[in-house]
């Protein structure tokens, strides 16, 4: 079997796109989307006349409104598609207000079950800030499951478990070009910085018993996947699914559920203050959480230019 089958043996394989037709290919369980990924789909022409239709039924609406419903149909379109999760992002420029987070999740979560699906079938993508954690709590409360994003350090992922969230996304592929960077030199294999820090996480979380699922995110090269096989989850580019699909070598699984505990790791509890100043003291983290917001917040308010533009037209 090729790369690609074998890690569908020991690990779910999400799509991350939100070129729904690209999706089709590779027959994922779950699909990820967020504004970048959206407004990169709306360049296509293809998605022109799905972007008219729902301008044209939701005449009348704010951009703000009309942008969850772009949102939502993309994410509707994704789950007639695959048969596990969509995951939908709550616009970044929330990622410090716990109670906007809740009240925009709330209303996505109602434009899905209005159009007739089920909760259980979507995950609302939250930034791991600790308002983001904090509302991910209250909304995992609520039977609202959610998938914490732009996750960089340990110290996010000890306080999404510790909230109960049901997935988190550690980017390896942006730990790994901070490092790269920084150090000015390449990583491969076990010596990946983004590689270390997932492995760990899901070690952690093993031994702990959390229930909270480990989805690595943000590849830049196959072997970077490689040496996460057996992580619950893996959200790949479909460049990348094509590469995994078109290699044939034997996959040696990497991590394992029911590995034996680690007696120099203890439980880790983290409040506010420690929180902080945990976060504070991972220079790598710190910037690639603030930059990923900028970055997320720039897609959102293109998004916002598309749908000005669509309206008027």
């Amino acid at each position: 079997m090729n790369v690609l089958e074998q890690l569908r043996a020991m690990t779910v394989v999400v799509a991350d796109n939100g070129d729904f037709h690209a999706i089709k290919t590779f027959t994922p369980r779950d699909a990820t989307t967020n504004p970048s990924l959206i407004v990169k789909a709306l360049q296509q022409a293809q998605y022109q006349t799905l972007l008219a239709e729902t301008v044209r039924e939701n005449k009348g609406l704010d951009t703000a409104a009309l942008a969850d419903r772009v949102l939502v149909r993309f994410g509707r379109e994704i789950l007639a598609i695959v048969p596990g999760r969509v995951s939908t992002e709550v616009d970044a420029r929330l990622s410090f207000d716990t109670s906007a987070t809740l009240a925009k999740a709330r209303e996505l979560v109602r434009l899905y079950e209005a159009a007739g699906i089920g909760r259980e079938r979507i995950l609302i993508k939250v930034a791991a800030t600790w308002e983001g954690i904090r509302a991910a709590a209250r909304l995992e409360a609520e039977g609202i499951h959610c998938n914490l994003t732009l996750l960089f350090s340990f110290a996010q992922a000890v306080a999404c478990a510790e909230a109960g969230v049901t997935l988190i996304s550690p980017f390896v592929g942006r730990i790994y070009d901070w490092y790269k960077q920084r150090e000015n030199r390449d990583y491969a294999g076990d010596e990946d910085p983004g590689v270390q820090s997932v492995r760990r996480i899901y070690r952690y979380y093993k031994q702990f018993g959390y229930k909270t699922e480990v989805m690595g995110a943000s590849f830049r090269n196959p072997g970077q996947i490689i040496a996460l096989a057996g992580c619950d989850l893996l959200t790949i580019s479909p460049d990348l699914l094509a590469r995994l699909r078109e290699t044939e070598q034997e996959l040696v699984r990497q991590l394992q559920p029911d590995a034996p505990p680690d007696p120099a790791v203890g439980k880790v509890h983290l409040d506010e203050p420690a929180f902080r100043l945990a976060l504070n003291d991972d220079a790598m983290a710190t910037e690639k959480l603030a930059e990923g917001i900028r970055l997320f917040v720039a897609d959102s308010r293109r998004l916002d230019e598309l749908l000005e533009q669509a309206t008027a037209r």
